[in-house]
């Protein structure tokens, strides 16, 4: 059960109403994490902004959900962790892929690179040295993917912290999370 209330898309009103509106469209229905935060209108215009802008980023959809599965696993956050698996596969990663990227790997180098990098930020709070970001810009990234790996990052501890913190109900298929699958 939910902390906090879930507003209703149908009845909510001003800015929350036209921001669950936008996000049934996109989604076909408003998802759980959407509803809660939409009981702030400036912190759910914050959130569907920052997924908007880093859905035309330059790092891709697929990797962008890679990302995000990294992070949730890393803060137990189940709901994210399904949710990103879901939208991950939906961006042409397989099943194996996602399950790999909350492990932090791929087979692919310069997303191992992106994931190792992500996981290392968040353990550290975002205390990374020199050599963690040479070592992005070894595996092809340039300034704008390096800041861009790390605005995910933050979107990321952002969804997590929402649904962790207010127990937000899960309503995308369960995906277990790396220590629960040890």
């Amino acid at each position: 059960m939910s902390r906090i209330n879930l507003v209703d898309p149908v009845s909510a009103t001003g800015a929350s109403a036209e921001l669950l509106g936008e996000i049934r469209s996109a989604f076909g229905v408003a998802p759980n994490m959407f509803r809660a935060v939409a009981n702030s209108p400036a912190a759910l215009a914050s959130m569907w902004g920052s997924f908007g802008a880093l859905g035309k980023g330059r790092l891709g959809a697929k990797l962008g959900e890679q990302i995000a599965v990294a992070v949730a696993d890393r803060n137990d956050c189940h709901y994210c962790l399904a949710a990103h698996t879901a939208l991950g596969r939906k961006a042409g990663a397989t099943a194996e892929e996602m399950t790999a990227a909350q492990h932090g790997k791929s087979a692919d180098p310069k997303t191992a690179a992106a994931l190792t990098f992500a996981q290392k930020l968040v353990e550290a709070r975002g205390q990374v040295s020199d050599v963690d970001v040479r070592t992005l810009r070894d595996a092809g990234f340039d300034d704008e993917d390096v800041v861009e790996i790390i605005a995910h990052v933050a979107l990321n501890l952002f969804t997590n912290y929402i649904n962790v913190a207010l127990a937000v109900p899960v309503d995308f298929p369960g995906v277990k999370l790396v220590r629960e699958a040890a």
